[in-house]
């Protein structure tokens, strides 16, 4: 059978499961194998965290540590590699932190005060394009004091740098064995995390096992997982009904969600565990691009999208439209571009490209990824393709990439036209607006808006109270809205597919939506 829970009804699959009979309490039982597989679709595009500003993180978030994070259930960044650490002063431009006695590096290396300032750095010396190397936009210098004490100097004030801090983005490397110049590219790491890579081989799986060395905050219920690999969720749900992996994260397609929930299939013991998420899919237009650049043709295209009819056809109900780059449950959510552009209207849309002087079809390039959201992703561009040239106002050419490829097209500026996905960093409204706006704009085209950048933003990161600054991102919606450089298409929901005798599913994503392979574990039988 199937069951269903929420991250606010946790409880309800312990007692789902002794009603079934199925005899399994919470783990601890030494004799219970705590060797644990995982199943995703979303493969690192790099093992580097000075190169990783994606889903990356995944694997990151496991191997490597922090100063600070995220655990289950926090709503502030908290110590992880750090003792302690906290604003010196009252304008919040000097951050300092105390590191925990005794760390070292998986390869002996000691983590000391030196390794962390390394660690960051080398971020910004290497400067990946479309890298996290634009997370540090407020970083002055990073200073240390004796091997234990770091503090981060800003040149402004910046209340969101210890969520910065937090992202795996941030993970600290040994000096000994990442080049202060070059991204790492053999394949392994050396990091301080709660697992060891024990084992990588790209495409197919990461190995990992338990550091013995580890302090930090995550308590780890299993032993070992291996993380395995797959193009898409045809061949990830055979497996787990299989019992090939024991639980699934990012991947499954909207059906696939569907019949867990409906209990179509009566025959697998399998629970699957749903929370609210903050992720969100989008479009992105070139500027540089004739068609794409021109803010007529964008907003024709803001007037056609139906999100309703995009959401019921290929997500069934597994995400929701979306009318804001800030989503749902984030503060500061607005409905701006529903409250501009109200329902989808053949006739606006023509009005608007008419009086810009497009009287004929306007030919587009729409590109998407093929192995990154998942296998709705393509049946969504043919939805966003059909919707357009029913209009009549548009001609849809679609195209993929891998990835990896795909990625470094849209950081060329390849693209007229591309969707991409955007997982949150930390839950603030700061971090679905600045990522997006300035040189270092994430969608690989400088997005040049002094009002956000000089402004807003600026006076956004004076307010540590991050529930005050709701006006700010407010108008900062409104910019993005008048501009149309990026088109919000949905929020998506996050789902956890395991195991009737997996546990810890519940607790597994982090405020980052980010797995912790630690909360996993395989219950014992009585």
């Amino acid at each position: 059978m199937f069951y269903r829970a929420s991250l606010q009804a946790a409880a309800a699959l312990a007692s789902l499961s002794l009603l079934a009979g199925c005899g399994l309490l919470p783990g601890g039982d030494s004799d219970v194998d705590q060797k644990l597989a995982v199943g995703t679709t979303s493969e690192p595009s790099t093992l580097d965290p000075a190169a990783a500003w994606d889903n990356s993180w995944e694997l990151m978030r496991n191997v490597f540590q922090t100063l600070v994070s995220f655990p289950t259930g926090s709503t502030a960044p908290e110590p992880d590699a750090a003792d302690n650490c906290r604003f010196t002063d009252m304008t919040s431009t000097a951050y300092r932190c105390e590191l925990r006695e005794g760390l070292k590096f998986s390869n002996g290396d000691k983590l000391d005060a030196e390794a962390v300032k390394y660690s960051i750095d080398r971020i910004r010396s290497i400067a990946v394009k479309g890298g996290p190397i634009g997370m540090l936009g407020s970083l002055d210098r990073v200073e240390t004091k004796g091997d234990d004490i770091v503090i981060f100097h800003l040149t402004k004030p910046d209340a969101t740098f210890p969520f910065v801090l937090a992202t795996p983005a941030m993970s600290l490397v040994a000096p000994s064995a990442y080049s202060k110049d070059k991204i790492r590219t053999d394949g392994k790491v050396t990091g301080s995390g709660p697992y060891l890579l024990d084992a990588y081989k790209q495409g197919d799986r990461s190995e990992l096992v338990k550091n013995p060395d580890y302090k930090g905050f995550a308590k780890r219920k299993n032993d070992a997982v291996t993380i395995r690999y797959f193009k898409n969720s045809s061949s990830l749900v055979p497996a787990l009904k299989k019992g090939d992996i024991d639980a699934t994260y990012r991947g499954l397609s909207a059906e696939e969600v569907v019949a867990l929930e409906d209990n179509n299939d009566k025959e697998s013991d399998l629970q699957i565990v749903e929370s609210v998420g903050a992720d969100i899919r989008f479009l992105v237009f070139n500027p540089d691009d004739p068609a794409a650049g021109n803010p007529a043709v964008r907003r024709a295209i803001a007037q056609l999208v139906d999100r309703d009819a995009l959401v019921a056809k290929v997500y069934q109900g597994t995400a929701e439209p979306l009318y804001s780059m800030v989503p749902k449950g984030i503060a500061a959510h607005t409905t701006s571009f529903f409250d501009t552009f109200g329902n989808p209207s053949v006739p606006k849309a023509k009005k608007i490209l008419t009086d810009a002087g497009i009287t004929k079809p306007v030919p587009m390039t729409f590109w998407f990824t093929t192995d990154r959201y998942g296998s709705s992703t393509a049946p969504e561009f043919a939805e966003l393709k059909r919707q357009l040239e029913a209009s009549g106002l548009f001609r849809i050419t679609l195209k993929s990439r891998p990835w990896k490829t795909f990625q470094e097209g849209f950081n060329k500026g390849e693209y007229p036209v591309f969707g991409r996905g955007w997982f949150p960093d930390f839950p603030d409204p700061d971090n679905f607006i600045a990522p997006f706006v300035g040189k270092e704009s994430v969608t690989g085209r400088p997005y040049i808006k002094d009002e956000i950048t000089k402004q807003l933003l600026p006076q956004s990161r004076k307010e540590s109270n991050r529930g005050a600054v709701s006006q700010e991102f407010e108008r900062a919606q409104e910019i993005l809205v008048d501009d149309v450089r990026m088109l919000p298409l949905w929020q998506g929901k996050l789902y956890v597919a395991a195991g009737e005798d997996i546990g810890g599913g519940e607790r597994a994503l982090d405020p980052q939506t980010v797995m912790q392979m630690w909360e996993l574990y395989r219950k014992a039988s009585w």
